[in-house]
């Protein structure tokens, strides 16, 4: 649904926002991959699955045994239009951990990516609305200076992961993905 900007009595109404997922079907909820810590020798084991009510579900069980210690899900982005957005908006429900919301400008595996952290409250829907310029870019959990500002355009790959040494059962619940102008 599209918006126009409106100042009225100091009320700003937001031009419009973009759907990226929204999970109430297969088309519409893009391929997500597993990428776990198994990559490195780790034991954290992780799925993100489409139930019936339109809602997709990651979770798993984050161990920080053989030097792990992260789970992430995470799609490409092929669809994004031709247009420059100001950020991600994201209606969830967590369990009470830090998620990092990733972006990734490159279709590789390794590499870089650009995180903002979220904290989820347990069994409580949550929509986020963060500024890409909120995201910064990291390496294997450092982060990097001298890289370019986050922008849609560069745009290649999205994810989630839980990190941060947050270790057990973990639940995310995603009912919606969008951009914002």
């Amino acid at each position: 649904m599209k918006f126009l900007i409106f100042v009225l009595m100091g009320l700003m109404i937001p031009k419009g926002e973009t759907t990226l997922f929204d999970f109430n079907s297969p088309e519409t909820s893009g391929q997500w991959n597993i990428v776990n810590d198994g990559v490195m020798g780790g034991i954290s084991q992780s799925n993100i699955t489409l139930n019936a009510d339109g809602i997709a579900t990651f979770s798993g069980e984050v161990s920080l045994e053989n030097k792990g210690g992260f789970a992430s899900v995470r799609t490409a982005l092929s669809s994004i239009p031709p247009k420059e957005f100001k950020g991600v908006m994201v209606r969830l429900k967590g369990d009470g951990n830090i998620y990092n919301i990733r972006f990734r400008t490159n279709r590789s595996f390794d590499g870089y990516a650009y995180q903002a952290k979220i904290k989820t409250e347990k069994e409580e829907w949550k929509a986020f609305k963060i500024p890409f310029t909120d995201f910064v870019p990291v390496y294997r959990g450092r982060t990097l200076q001298n890289k370019p500002p986050l922008i849609s355009g560069d745009m290649a790959q999205m994810g989630f992961l839980i990190a941060d040494k947050q270790a057990g059962s973990f639940e995310l619940c995603l009912d919606w993905i969008k951009f914002y102008d």
